[in-house]
C-alpha cells in the first residue's frame, strides 16, 4: 500500500502540474490575444499609418499555427487590397486623419489591378486635400504604381528606384528530360496553350511568342499610362530605355538618379520623414523618439470602420489562386469548399451573388464544380455578376462562365481557354537503369497506365479524346455563356491569353469595372436601392491565432528578407527566389497527381508569398530538390 499511495501522489502531482501549466499556457496566449487585437480606442488624431510589409493579395491566407510555431517563422504578411482600400475610402470622411502615410520599406508587390484600385483610392484621399506620404528605401514597379498617385515621395538617400516593366524569362527542361530519359507525354488542345511547352521545348513556340509579347505590351501601356497620370513630369523612357546612361549620369548614386528623373520628390532618412509627417499630422504626444509623429495603424482604423450590414445581404465568394481539388484554402481555391460555403449561403436571405475571380486556374473537376454551385444561384433566379482582379483565366473563367455579368479591368489578364494533362513515363529511364519489363495483357488496357513499360497507343489515344471532349465542353459553356458561335469561341480561344481591354472587345467580358461596379450591378438586378444593401463576403473564418503569432514570432520572412531590397543585389536575390519558386512548381505540376488542368502557366507572374522552403533553400539545395522530386 505504501508504494500505491506513492505513486498515487506522483500521479495527483503530475496531474496539477499539467493543469497549471495549460492554465498558464491559457492566460498567456489570452493576454497576448487581446494585446494583440485592434481596438478602435487606439484611433486618434493624426495621421492613417498603412505598412504595406508584405503582399498584396486578393484573399489572405490562414496562417498554420502549429507549423508557424515549430518553424520558428511567421509566414510573409499579406493585406487584402478591399481592406487597403476601405481604410483609405474611410480616411476621406474621417476628421481625427490628417494624412496618410503609405509605409512601403518592406513591400513586396502585389497585382497590377490591385495596385490601381489602391492608387485610385489614394486619389480619392488627395482630392479631399488629405496629403498622403509614401517613404521607402527601394521602389519597384509596384511602388512606384502606388507612389505616383501620392503627394509627397521619400526615399532613403541610400536607396534607389527601379522600373523593369514586365518581362522575363521562362523555363524550358526538354533537354533536361531528355537527359534523364523521362517521357513528358503532354495532352492538349490549344495552338497557343503554352503551360506545357516547358517539357516538350527549349524555347517559346512562335505562336506562344506572339501571343505573351502582346499581353506583355498591353500591360506595359496600362502601367505606363497609370503612372504617367499621377506623375506627368516623369523622364520615363530616361529611366527605362537608357537606364545605364541615367544612372551613370548621376555618378552612380541611384537615389539622385530617382530624384533627378522625377520617380521620387525627396531624398530624406525615416527621422526627416517623420519630422515632415508631424507637420501635416501632428506630434505624438506620447512617444519624444526622433521622427515620431501621431498616428493610427490600419488594423485599428479598420476596426472602428467596420463594413456596413444595413439592408440586404449580397453573398460575394472569391476564387483566388491555383483552382485545386479538395478543401484547401482561402487563398487558393478548393473546390470543395468553395461550393460548400456557396451551397451554405444559398440558403440564406441574400439578394444576388457576386463572384471574385483572381485566379490563373488549375484543376478542371474543382473549376466544374464550383461553376455548378454558382449555377444554382442562378437556377434560383438571382442575380450573378463576376468580378476579375488580376488574373481570370482558364479555370478562373470556366468558373465564370456560370455568371450573368461580367466585370474585368484593362489590366486584368484572361482567356487561356483551353485544356491539357501531363504523364511522365520513365521507361528509358528504367531500360538505362536495368529495369526491364515484359508483360501479360488480357486488353489493350491491362495493366495501364505503365509509367515504366510506358503506354500503349489505345491508351495514348484515349487520353488526347478525353482532352479533347474536356476543351469541347469548355468552348460549349463559353459559348452558352457568352452568345458567342462556338466557332468563333474556338477561333478566340486555343488556350490564348488576352488583356482585360482585348477582352472587353472579343465579347469575354461585358464592362470594365471592380468589384464596387459588381456588387452594384447585382443591387440594381435585385431591385435594391443605394444604401439598401451591403456585401457579405464568404470566406471562412480565419482562425484567431494569426495576430498572436506573428506577435509572438520575431522573425517574419517578409521582413527579414525585404529589409534588405533598396539596392540592385538585393533586388536579384528577390529575383533567385522567384526562379527557385518556378523551378520547385514546375516540377511539382510535372510529378504530382493532377488530373485534367485548365491552368494558365504563361500568364505573367503576380508578386505573391514565396513557399516557406523555398525563402528557405539556397540555390544549390533548391536545384537538389528539383532533382529528387
Amino acid at each position: 500500500m505504501g508504494f500505491v499511495g506513492k505513486f498515487w501522489k506522483v500521479l495527483v502531482g503530475v496531474k496539477d502540474g499539467l493543469v497549471l501549466l495549460f492554465m498558464l499556457l491559457f492566460f498567456v496566449t489570452l493576454f497576448a490575444a487581446l494585446s494583440a487585437s485592434p481596438s478602435p480606442a487606439k484611433v486618434r488624431e493624426g495621421a492613417l499609418y498603412i505598412d504595406l510589409t508584405g503582399f498584396v493579395v486578393e484573399e489572405r491566407a490562414p496562417i498554420d499555427p502549429w507549423g508557424a510555431l515549430l518553424s520558428r517563422s511567421a509566414p510573409p504578411t499579406q493585406h487584402q487590397a478591399r481592406d487597403v482600400v476601405r481604410a483609405l475610402d474611410a480616411a476621406v470622411g474621417d476628421d481625427r486623419i490628417k494624412a496618410v502615410v503609405m509605409d512601403l520599406t518592406t513591400f513586396v508587390g502585389g497585382g497590377q489591378v490591385h495596385m490601381q484600385e489602391i492608387a485610385e483610392a489614394m486619389d480619392r484621399v488627395r482630392k479631399a486635400d488629405k496629403p498622403v506620404l509614401t517613404y521607402a528605401l527601394g521602389y519597384g514597379d509596384d511602388h512606384m504604381h502606388l507612389a505616383s498617385h501620392a503627394s509627397e515621395v521619400w526615399l532613403d538617400p541610400l536607396g534607389g528606384a527601379t522600373i523593369r516593366g514586365p518581362g522575363g524569362s521562362f523555363l524550358f527542361y526538354a533537354e533536361l528530360l531528355k537527359k534523364l530519359n523521362v517521357n513528358a507525354r503532354v495532352y492538349r488542345v490549344g495552338e497557343f496553350k503554352a503551360a506545357v511547352e516547358p517539357y516538350v521545348l527549349n524555347a517559346m513556340s512562335p505562336q506562344a511568342r506572339e501571343n505573351i509579347e502582346g499581353l506583355y505590351g498591353a500591360l506595359w501601356e496600362e502601367w505606363k499610362a497609370n503612372v504617367a497620370k499621377g506623375r506627368p513630369d516623369l523622364d520615363l523612357d530616361g529611366v527605362t530605355q537608357n537606364p545605364l546612361e541615367w544612372i551613370e549620369a548621376n555618378d552612380g548614386d541611384l537615389a539622385k538618379a530617382s530624384l533627378a528623373a522625377g520617380l521620387v520628390d525627396t531624398l530624406g532618412n525615416r527621422v526627416e520623414f517623420g519630422e515632415r509627417v508631424a507637420e501635416l499630422a501632428g506630434a505624438d504626444e506620447w512617444d519624444e523618439k526622433p521622427g515620431s509623429y501621431a498616428s493610427t495603424s490600419l488594423s485599428a482604423f479598420l476596426a472602428d470602420h467596420p463594413s456596413s450590414t444595413q439592408g440586404k445581404a449580397i453573398a460575394v465568394v472569391t476564387v483566388a489562386g491555383g483552382i485545386v481539388d479538395g478543401n484547401a484554402g482561402p487563398g487558393t481555391a478548393g473546390g470543395d469548399r468553395i461550393a460548400r460555403i456557396l451551397d451554405k449561403a444559398l440558403n440564406s436571405d441574400v439578394a444576388g451573388l457576386v463572384v471574385r475571380v483572381d485566379s490563373p486556374g488549375g484543376s478542371v473537376i474543382a473549376s466544374e464544380e464550383i461553376r455548378r454551385a454558382i449555377d444554382r444561384y442562378r437556377e434560383k433566379d438571382l442575380p450573378v455578376a463576376v468580378s476579375f482582379a488580376n488574373v481570370a483565366a482558364s479555370g478562373g473563367y470556366w468558373v465564370a462562365t456560370a455568371g450573368d455579368h461580367i466585370f474585368a479591368q484593362p489590366e486584368t489578364i484572361t482567356g487561356s481557354i483551353g485544356v491539357f494533362a501531363i504523364l511522365p513515363t520513365f521507361e528509358g529511364t528504367a531500360s538505362e537503369l536495368g529495369v526491364n519489363a515484359d508483360a501479360i495483357r488480357t486488353t489493350p488496357l491491362s495493366g495501364q497506365p505503365d509509367i515504366i513499360d510506358g503506354l500503349t497507343p489505345e491508351v495514348e489515344g484515349i487520353f488526347q479524346a478525353s482532352i479533347n471532349d474536356t476543351y469541347a465542353d469548355f468552348i460549349e459553356r463559353v459559348s452558352q455563356a457568352r452568345s458567342i458561335p462556338g466557332d468563333e469561341v474556338d477561333r478566340i480561344a486555343q488556350g490564348r491569353v488576352w488583356d482585360g481591354g482585348t477582352a472587353r472587345q472579343i465579347k469575354l467580358v461585358d464592362q470594365f469595372g471592380g468589384l464596387e461596379d459588381a456588387l452594384a450591378w447585382v443591387a440594381g438586378q435585385a431591385g435594391l436601392e443605394d444604401g439598401g444593401w451591403h456585401a457579405k463576403f464568404l470566406d471562412e473564418p480565419e482562425e484567431g491565432f494569426d495576430a498572436l503569432i506573428r506577435q509572438l514570432l520575431s522573425n517574419n520572412v517578409a521582413k527579414s528578407e525585404t529589409r534588405q531590397g533598396g539596392d540592385m543585389f538585393a533586388l536579384a536575390a528577390q529575383s533567385r527566389n522567384r526562379t527557385l519558386a518556378r523551378l520547385l512548381a514546375d516540377a511539382e505540376r510535372l510529378g504530382g497527381s493532377h488530373g485534367v488542368q485548365a491552368y494558365c502557366l504563361e500568364c505573367p507572374a503576380i508578386e505573391r508569398p514565396l513557399p516557406e522552403p523555398v525563402a528557405k533553400l539556397s540555390t544549390l539545395k533548391a536545384l537538389r530538390a528539383l532533382l529528387a522530386d
